[in-house]
């Protein structure tokens, strides 16, 4: 495995998000010297946070305005055990039940559970027993493809395709891990809401599940199958818990210091530049800004390459943040309301890059699980609707207004009475937003997994030409979503560090946490 050459023993990281976190608790825990320069007044950089204060001074809605969907928490224990803290100390988290409350146009409901036997008799109630057993055999589909694939293609640091040829490679082609996600989802499954609700995660990897390899439903067992979990104090308390835990043993983060540029020379990176001018030294810079937005505008011209200049993007999504006065009794914490169109949808973002004309939409409802993010009473609701990314040209200066109105119609059509009259504060990001905010194409799902986009085709953690530059983050390798994140700052910290030596002593497991019980035992007190 490739690493940087050359003394390592100061580390800069330019970025607070969990990726940057994820590397700086591993690389403080194997004795570097660690800072953190963050841009922002808090940590968790696209795992953000909100705060606004209800009309007439009756308390605040705290809203989270990246991720909404934990999976995996395992990830998070793993950095924490670097510096040798538990994560129960820093997090209450809570198994999520339902996973999501699918809605279907012929009014039809689906709640989705961990727990196989559970969601077996779930789908037999909807759908019947055959389509039962079809999810059974569909479960160890899956199941296998997280086992082939975690240990030798998403956990490892890859340099080379000659990498990719294991054991595990034949066991992904014989498994049919190659072939398109769609047909290979409707082998197990003949009723459109199951197929539905169990390949939409596709759109993560910013592609239809018509195009997509089948090795993708792995996001469908991290997603449906593993457990999804909820933070007592909203998503925000993750990067909030690795940064108080990187504070303590000794990373220095400085928040709201942006970082103008890496300072390199002779072809190697020895330090940063930040906007008031102040040069900050280090052995070993780590870069958490969107990938090539980082080539861009923090190394030099010369240092980008072409591949990052022509990637994909996947489609980007127009978001809709509201305080509101209104619960809605039939709503679980996380809902996904799917139109009439399915296939229809993925032509018109991907391929016509336009706008959904029947759209699906995911509305996350945190106050059911947390209602101490909203006061008393009222509800905090995330609302999203997927949209083409930036290169489709849309003007959302001026389609923006019009399109939340519609959004809101949308959803008051589907049970939503009143939504719009309910809202007493609210927050919407388009992805111009997503663009001004640093997101390459307003696509806050990176570059898309296309095959030539994944694995060791994916732009790597290393400058080719920069020694000492290291990338962590969606743009890089595994990829997107909060568990590939978490893992692609171990990842960078082993090519600091040396393999196999980006965690301390817990291996990540095999075997996914069963949703059943809680995770952790009441909330330590978080300084961060």
């Amino acid at each position: 495995m490739k690493t940087v050459s050359g003394p390592t023993d100061r580390v800069v990281i330019v970025g607070a998000g969990l990726a940057g976190l994820s590397a700086a608790l591993r690389l403080a825990g194997a004795g570097r010297e660690v800072t953190v320069l963050e841009r922002e007044d808090v940590p968790g950089g696209r795992n953000g946070l909100l705060e606004v204060a209800a009309p007439g001074g009756d308390g605040a809605y705290r809203f989270d305005t990246g991720p909404t969907v934990l999976t995996m928490p395992d990830l998070i224990a793993d950095a924490l055990d670097c510096v040798g803290e538990r994560m129960e100390d820093w997090l209450e988290l809570e198994p999520v039940d339902p996973l999501y409350r699918a809605y279907y146009p012929d009014g039809s409901t689906l709640d989705v559970k961990a727990d196989a036997g559970a969601m077996a008799d779930e789908v037999e109630r909807v759908c019947g027993p055959a389509e039962a057993q079809g999810y059974l055999r569909y479960v160890d589909f899956v199941s296998k493809l997280y086992r082939y694939e975690m240990r030798d293609f998403i956990d490892r640091n890859i340099d080379s395709p000659l990498d990719l040829l294991t054991p595990n490679l034949a066991r992904l082609v014989a498994v049919g891990g190659f072939r398109r996600l769609a047909p290979k989802v409707e082998s197990y499954l003949k009723d459109p809401r199951t197929q539905r609700v169990l390949s939409f995660q596709s759109m993560y990897a910013g592609l239809s599940p018509y195009d997509a390899l089948a090795i993708y439903a792995v996001i469908a067992y991290m997603d449906s199958v593993a457990g999804v979990f909820f933070p007592k104090g909203g998503m925000h308390a993750v990067p909030r818990a690795l940064a108080g835990a990187a504070e303590k043993h000794g990373v220095a983060l400085r928040y709201g210091t942006t970082v103008r540029r890496v300072l390199v020379e002779h072809g190697r990176a020895v330090g940063v530049e930040t906007d008031d001018g102040e040069r900050i030294p280090a052995d070993v810079v780590v870069l958490n800004p969107d990938l090539p937005v980082a080539y861009r505008e923090l190394l030099p011209p010369e240092a980008t390459p072409r591949r990052v200049k022509s990637l994909d993007y996947s489609p980007s999504c127009f978001l809709l943040l509201a305080g509101h006065t209104q619960g809605y009794s039939k709503t679980a914490h996380h809902n996904i309301h799917f139109g009439r169109s399915w296939a229809g949808v993925f032509d018109e973002l991907i391929a016509k890059k336009s706008l959904m004309s029947d759209p699906s939409i995911l509305v996350t409802n945190p106050t059911r699980s947390d209602p101490s993010l909203a006061p008393d009473g009222k509800h905090v609701y995330y609302v999203l609707l997927p949209t083409p990314n930036a290169s489709a040209g849309i003007d959302w200066d001026v389609v923006g207004p019009r399109y939340r109105d519609e959004a809101i119609a949308h959803l008051e059509a589907r049970g939503y009475v009143g939504f719009g009259d309910g809202i007493e504060v609210e927050d919407v990001t388009t992805p111009a937003d997503w663009q001004r905010r640093g997101m390459e194409q307003g696509a806050p799902f990176a570059a898309a997994h296309s095959f030539l986009q994944t694995g060791p085709f994916r732009p790597g953690n290393l400058a080719p030409t920069v020694d000492g530059v290291v990338f962590a983050g969606s743009g890089t390798q595994p990829g997107v979503g909060v568990p590939m994140v978490l893992i692609s700052g171990r990842l960078a910290a082993e090519r600091i560090l040396g393999k196999d030596r980006g965690y301390r002593s817990r291996a990540l497991r095999l075997a996914a946490p069963s949703a059943g019980a809680p995770l952790a035992v009441p909330q330590a007190p978080v300084t961060a």
